[in-house]
């Protein structure tokens, strides 16, 4: 995807470091397939809400290819 945005199910966020750099592994899968492949974006402290938990359903925004923000996006009405 040149620029656009998708949404997923979080699965897991882990930070990391890399030479002293803090990054964060976002763990996510697609929400019509759950428990189908699990695939990962690495990205920058400042792209992620540090109050995301597996589960939730997330918004990714893409330039490039490349994951550029982290949204949290409220549930669907029911």
């Amino acid at each position: 995807m040149l620029k656009g945005s998708r949404e997923v199910l979080l699965k897991r966020v882990q930070p990391i470091s890399v030479h002293g750099q803090i990054s964060w592994d976002v763990y996510f899968a697609d929400l019509e397939d759950p428990d189908g492949q699990v695939s990962v974006a690495r990205v920058g402290p400042e792209t992620v809400n540090h109050k995301l938990e597996p589960g939730d359903r997330i918004r990714l925004d893409y330039t490039l290819g490349s994951v550029t923000a982290v949204h949290k996006v409220s549930s669907p009405p029911a």
